[in-house]
């Protein structure tokens, strides 16, 4: 499974030589919410400093909520990558990088002490600068003393796992690599091949939903497939949507692009070209099947359909497969959701 660990602790406690290490040592990604917010400041041509950045942060929570960051930062992700979040001071960020069912919430603690000698040997004009300050800055964010401050007690109570920085960095890294070891979950099956299926899907060319299908049996892929147009034809992405309107026997209507192939006739068609049986194999999908494809899933002999999500016009194909004795499971009660649904 891919793994997230996000980093939130109090000042100076090591969070940046977590970060460094899982990047430089462990091939983790990174992403700072602080830099999703300095992203924002240089589009809108303002200069990067601690105020622009308490301001700016201050007002795309107030308009998109408290975890708005976190949840852009999952926007950045490629899902076959593991990655290290930083800069997180707000319970909520974590509630919305908890979403991701690889994600670990990591608090990093140290003696205030040397937590302050630290600051003073980094040298940043925008560390406190005496103990009294230090004192004082500790205070306002460990309770989020105002909008602009972070809650860090809150957070702590909020982790998973609380990791202290209290000797060498050799002994803190030790201690890394053991939350590592402790933390790792070796994916079954389904979340083996719907991993797999992430990569399948991002070569899809109808962004309406780039959709992937990957065929198994006895735990062995025998075919995948992703939605796209017909070999020689032009693709959504260069010729843009070819809708066509549906209007349903009680009055609904529906629009559907009917230019590109679905992921799944395209995976059961790459069988049939190269002379491999689908007979009692599991198919695995995006969401689930529309009637078209669950008639091709039933013919060509499939016995189980594994879904991410629900699909919004599956009613009668849900019928045909339960008919067909096609064993149907969806694993997030949710139904994907694309423009022009």
């Amino acid at each position: 499974m891919v793994q997230i660990i996000g980093v939130s602790g109090y000042l100076a406690s090591g969070k940046d030589s977590l970060a460094n290490y899982l990047v430089e040592k462990k091939g983790f990604s990174h992403i700072s919410l602080s830099d999703i917010l300095r992203e924002d400041l240089k589009y809108q041509g303002k200069p990067v400093t601690r105020k622009n950045l308490q301001e700016i942060g201050n007002k795309v929570r107030k308009e998109y909520g408290d975890g708005v960051l976190a949840e852009r930062a999952l926007g950045k992700m490629v899902p076959s990558k593991n990655y290290v979040v930083t800069s997180i001071g707000r319970v909520a960020e974590i509630k919305a990088l908890k979403k991701h069912p690889g994600f670990v919430s990591v608090f990093t603690v140290a003696p205030a002490r040397k937590r302050f000698e630290w600051i003073r040997a980094r040298k940043r004009e925008e560390d406190p600068q005496t103990w009294k300050e230090f004192l004082k800055h500790e205070k306002l964010e460990s309770k989020g003393g105002k909008a602009m401050f972070r809650e860090f007690e809150n957070c702590r109570k909020a982790s998973d796992i609380i990791i202290s920085n209290n000797s060498s960095l050799q002994a803190f890294f030790e201690k890394v690599d053991k939350m590592l070891i402790d933390i790792y979950k070796r994916p079954d099956w389904d979340e083996y091949f719907f991993n797999i299926l992430e990569s399948v899907s991002s070569r899809g060319t109808c962004d309406r939903g780039r959709a992937g299908s990957v065929i198994v049996r006895d735990n062995r892929i025998l075919a995948t497939g992703y939605v796209g147009s017909p070999p020689g034809l032009p693709h959504c992405d260069e010729a843009g949507h070819l809708m066509h309107k549906t209007i349903h026997e009680d009055g609904r209507e529906s629009w559907h692009c009917v230019r590109t192939t679905h992921a799944e006739q395209n995976a059961i068609v790459q069988a049939a070209k190269h002379g491999v049986s689908m007979k009692d194999a599991t198919i695995y999908a995006k969401f689930e099947p529309c009637l078209h494809c669950a008639k091709i899933i039933i013919s060509a002999g499939i016995t189980k359909v594994v879904c991410k999500r629900k699909y919004h016009a599956a009613r009668t194909a849900r019928k045909f497969f339960k008919m067909a004795g096609v064993q149907l499971i969806v694993k997030e009660d949710v139904v994907e959701k694309y423009a022009k649904q």
